[in-house]
């Protein structure tokens, strides 16, 4: 039975001090969701006994079948300590690479985690990227350790060796930690340096630093996990017991009659205790002794899983529940499985979900205990500063700070995505119990139509012809009804976190979108927004809608609970936002609230298949289908082809099979017919063959005699008015310029899309006026730490190109645009004597050139060309498109109605003449190649497998 109601969570609420909002991250199969369990049963919501079996959170069939969770969801928990009462806001998270990006929307809305690891199988690749995301958005966490029963039953190892093997462990956590720790304080150390010395003297050279010093300097005494500290907790969630080491120091502080802090500093570590002086000592490994947690907590473990488990000794069982002071069932003592026994004993001897709730209220913040850092982060991307928010938005930080559901505060909620429930879910389609009143109203009613129909039957009068069209007209009517009914069955839910204000049903909220930059909308004085808008209906530069809050909810794991309101501190779930948030959003009452920054996702989708449902005549519901599923996944892609084909793109296997079982059965309802995964292939070109198949020196006035170009070929293409004239050349990159391309997609796409957006604002406002004001990079408002990694990857680019030869030297300085999409593995570079252009340095401003009004369209005309190839319509890659010349002269009179305007004119001749250029080079296909690791169990691998790998 559940120990609290709707209106205690309502109270509970409304006191953000007394929040928790958490999340399980770890590996797939550490243990998240019988943790979760765990937690829940401690609400009274499942029974103890139904830990790991029932997985309660994994609400899917499919989620049920495999065994994994797919999506992150919430769930509202109550827990008492200390006479304070908090309310726990439990998210749990997959452990799957395929749905990491669930992992990245619980971890947004939350202030702490808990970390869970298998001391078996120790730090794995999901574990560390846990622990990254869970640093990266400024969360402090928790660690337990799990499934330590494993060591016992299945590794047979003994106690001592089970505490060094745990020790390993949590140092290669505590690692991970460091690293991320250490990357971070040096990165801002190096930062303050620049600007300390651009400020003291800007002609001044490379600095002397003591990056040692900078890293003893800094702050970690919460960083690390550390058991005297009462972060860490040694577990096995399936046997339904924990402890920490407190629980411990505070049981045997009462026997032994030794201060609780005390052995809270020595029951983990290298001490011990001399049994003759009755002291506790230093340096158990060094005289050869068992260190004092082997000896107090984990012999007595030991002892236990061997009497019950191992030896399976009934007799002994009465006797350790005496000692223990446990009292089982006769029904628990009768059991012939001994594994049940020991869930009923540990459970009530160590409660798994007392331990970890009670260390969660105490070492974990509240809501109102965000640190200023984190709350710059979330209201600036990398790329761009704090300080170049205008006033009114930076004073939002006071109320980010604060959390304050005031009546004068604004408010502030995020949106991490949209997840679809079936419309029977919500609570107000559900069947409500009657009062008396309604009751006996409802007995009349029955009554008197019991009355009416004896009276038709005993009537012998004919039913007239009107009445019977009447009632076909109404089954036909019905039918459609009905019929749309099923259609519109899924209703979205935003799952969300209050940061500020206090919001109501009825309340209007502005919804605006990732690309929202109050920069640009508060400088518009007359800024109007039609409330009757949505997001299918804005155009390309608008970004804000307006919306009624319809529903408030509560989210309970499977079910909802309708709330009137939610205050500040809160996760809740918000209904009727559907046709307004397409992914992520922010909901706020003022403008001037920046969008969220957004999410970063680990893995990027790669599997992509082709989908068509299997009657042509239900392409428009399997358009609906794939609208919806874009909406409900965060990292799904639905792709439309310039040949009219749906592509959907996904993360990996696991999670196309969730997306097309969606598709199926929740979305399109439709029988849908999936192609192979599509392989994705890359056009390229390589140097010219110096020997031909004999293995002798091609002449060079021989090569590519099909052509009449050079060798190394110029081709000259012309626009159709013959007003602009533009030689280009193909050359293959490097492969060190490649990989690094490749490696900095985020980098290059985050500057590309840094100065289209000041070039449009300049553009905009007067170009001859604003652009002495606007410098074209942006440098004025980029972040610290993305001019640091600008500089960073200028210097590594710099240092791959002088070791290449001087062909390439100024390469850095020639860069006009990367591409395909602003971001991938070619470049556009400027060979032009008299035309300069900037990307990544600042040499030169251009002002009146005529060429300057139409740099974007010749930029573009070079992305077209890259995304799409002359051999088979794929990307480009390893490409180098250098530009010789650009000569225009434009002419007065106006021969666009004949040609066509001449911005359109050098796009296409730009890209007509970069595929000219690729094609008279030597031509290749590149084929996706895929690696991976495969960790097994030694026991598994054949004899001759082992004999291969040790010869190796």
């Amino acid at each position: 039975m559940r120990l609290i109601d709707s209106k205690k969570i309502l109270e509970l609420q409304s006191s953000p001090s007394k929040i928790r909002n958490i999340c399980i991250v770890a590996h797939v199969d550490h243990g998240k969701t019988t943790l979760a369990d765990s937690l829940i049963s401690s609400n009274g919501i499942i029974s103890q006994k139904m830990c790991g079996k029932l997985r309660y959170m994994d609400s899917r069939p499919d989620e049920q079948e495999r065994g994994i969770t797919m999506k992150s969801s919430s769930i509202a928990l109550y827990h008492a300590l200390d006479k304070d009462e908090y309310l726990v806001n439990l998210i749990d998270s997959p452990g799957h690479i395929d749905f990491s990006s669930e992992v990245s929307t619980a971890v947004r809305l939350c202030d702490g985690a808990i970390v869970v690891v298998d001391v078996v199988e120790g730090v794995c690749p999901q574990t560390r990227l846990a622990l990254k995301q869970a640093y990266s958005e400024n969360i402090q966490a928790v660690l337990v350790l799990n499934k330590i029963d494993r060591l016992i039953v299945e590794m047979k190892m003994s106690a001592l060796d089970a505490y060094v093997h745990i020790t390993q462990v949590m140092e290669q956590v505590n690692a991970v930690m460091g690293e991320l720790f250490a990357s971070e304080v040096l990165e801002n150390e190096e930062t303050q340096i620049d600007n300390k010395g651009k400020k003291d003297n800007p002609n001044a050279g490379d600095n002397f630093n003591d990056w040692t010093s900078a890293l003893e300097d800094a702050d970690d005494s919460n960083l690390f996990f550390s058991p005297e500290q009462g972060n860490v907790v040694f577990a096995s969630a399936i046997d339904g017991w924990g402890f920490t080491v407190h629980t411990f120091a505070k049981l045997f502080s009462e026997k032994l009659g030794v201060k609780e802090e005390l052995l809270r500093k020595v029951l983990w570590g290298d001490f011990f205790l001399n049994s003759k002086t009755k002291r506790f000592m230093k340096g158990a490994q060094e005289k050869a002794k068992k260190p004092l947690f082997v000896q107090v907590i984990f012999d007595n473990l030991w002892n236990i899983y061997e009497t019950i488990v191992l030896r399976n000794d009934k007799e002994k069982v009465p006797v350790i529940c005496e000692k223990l002071g446990i009292k089982l069932t006769t029904r628990d003592l009768r059991y012939t499985d001994s594994r049940i026994q020991l869930q009923s004993l540990m459970s009530q001897w160590l409660p798994l979900s007392n331990i970890v709730l009670d260390m969660v209220c105490s070492k974990l913040p509240s809501p109102k205990e965000i640190l200023p850092e984190k709350v710059e982060k979330l209201m600036c991307s990398r790329i761009r500063d704090f300080e170049s928010y205008p006033e009114e938005t930076k004073k939002l930080k006071h109320d980010f700070l604060a959390c304050d559901s005031s009546n004068d505060r604004p408010v502030i909620i995020f949106v991490s995505k949209m997840f679809s429930v079936d419309k029977s879910v919500l609570p107000e389609n559900k069947p409500k119990a009657l009062t008396p009143e309604e009751m006996a109203l409802r007995r009349e009613k029955a009554r008197q139509m019991r009355e009416e129909l004896k009276q038709n039957i005993l009537s012998t009068e004919p039913i007239p012809l009107s009445n019977k069209e009447s009632n076909e007209e109404n089954t036909e009517k019905f039918t459609e009804d009905q019929k749309e009914k099923d259609e519109n069955q899924t209703a979205f839910i935003a799952f969300a976190r209050i940061f500020s204000g206090r919001v109501r049903k009825g309340d209007k909220l502005y919804v605006l979108g990732p690309k929202h930059d109050p920069s640009h909308v508060l400088i518009k004085k007359d800024l109007k927004i039609d409330p009757n808008k949505k997001l299918k209906d804005l155009q390309s530069d608008e970004h804000i809608t307006c919306t009624e809050i319809k529903s408030l909810y509560i989210l309970m794991g499977r079910e909802l609970e309708d709330i009137d309101e939610a205050v500040a501190g809160n996760i809740i779930g918000i209904g009727g936002l559907q046709d307004h948030i397409l992914k992520t959003a922010t909901l706020s009452s003022t403008i001037a609230c920046p969008a969220f920054s957004e999410l970063q996702f680990a893995a990027v989708p790669i599997l992509r298949v082709a989908i068509e449902p299997t009657h042509p005549s239900q392409l428009s519901q399997l358009v609906k289908g794939l609208r919806l599923l874009n909406q409900s996944d965060s990292c799904v892609q639905v792709l439309l082809q310039e040949t009219g084909e749906h592509v959907l793109v996904t993360a990996g296997e696991v999670h196309l099979q969730r997306c097309l079982e969606d598709l199926k059965n929740l979305y399109a309802k439709i029988p849908i017919t999936v192609s192979e995964p599509i392989v994705p292939f890359r056009e390229t070109i390589v140097e010219p063959p110096k020997v031909d198949m004999a293995n002798e020196e091609i002449d060079s006035q021989n090569i590519d005699k099909g052509n009449d170009t050079e060798q190394d070929p110029v081709i000259t293409i012309t626009t159709n008015n013959k007003q602009s004239t533009i030689k280009i050349r193909a050359r293959p990159l490097p492969n060190e310029i490649t990989s690094l391309l490749d490696r900095s997609t985020d980098l290059l796409k985050a500057i590309s899309k840094h100065i289209k957006s000041l070039q449009g604002l300049t553009i905009n406002d007067n170009l001859e006026t604003k652009f002495d004001e606007i410098d074209i990079n942006g440098k004025h408002q980029l972040s610290d730490r993305m001019l640091k990694l600008i500089e960073a990857f200028k210097t590594e680019l710099q240092n791959i190109c002088s070791k290449l030869g001087p062909e390439w030297k100024d390469t850095v300085k020639q860069i006009w645009s990367v591409g395909p999409r602003n971001c991938g593995p070619n470049l556009l570079l400027n060979q032009t004597p008299d035309y300069h252009t900037k990307f990544l340095h600042h040499e030169k401003e251009i002002k009146e050139d005529l060429r300057f009004e139409y740099e974007s369209s010749f930029v573009n005309g070079f992305q077209l060309a890259s995304l799409s190839g002359p051999l088979c319509d794929e990307p480009m890659m390893g490409v180098a498109f250098c530009v010789e010349e650009w000569t225009l002269d434009k002419n007065e009179e106006d021969n666009s109605y004949t040609y066509g305007p001449l911005s359109g004119q050098i796009m296409s001749a730009v890209k007509e003449g970069c595929k000219r250029a690729f094609q008279v080079q030597p031509q290749r296909l590149m084929a996706a190649m895929y690696s991976c690791d495969i960790v097994v169990d030694q026991k598994v691998l054949e004899h001759n497998v082992l004999l291969d790998f040790f010869s190796e």
